[in-house]
């Protein structure tokens, strides 16, 4: 199974990873590969984590407050969003 980013989820995912960098140096490369590490999860076990609507599910990070909000499609995972947590929680919705 593989996996592809909504062009916004993308964006959020390499800003939060910049973001986390400028804040210490290695952090943005921590955030990368926990977030790297959750792909991995849910691509080895995609119907695992929380539903959130309908077909879509969540799986919350490690060590930081984000979360990779999913699809799982019928040959890939679709990741709609890399989702702040402290964030409006459904402005993903759009993105379905």
């Amino acid at each position: 199974m593989t996996f592809f980013f909504h062009p916004e989820a993308e964006d959020e995912f390499f800003a939060a990873s910049l973001y986390y960098e400028g804040c210490e140096k290695g952090l943005g490369a921590d955030f990368m590969i926990e977030v790297y590490s959750a792909i991995q999860n849910v691509m080895d076990y995609p119907a695992a984590w929380t539903i959130l609507d309908g077909d879509v599910r969540r799986y919350l990070i490690n060590r930081f407050p984000f979360a990779v909000v999913y699809s799982i499609e019928p040959t890939e995972i679709f990741i709609l969003a890399v989702m702040n947590l402290h964030r409006d929680p459904d402005y993903w919705k759009q993105r379905q």
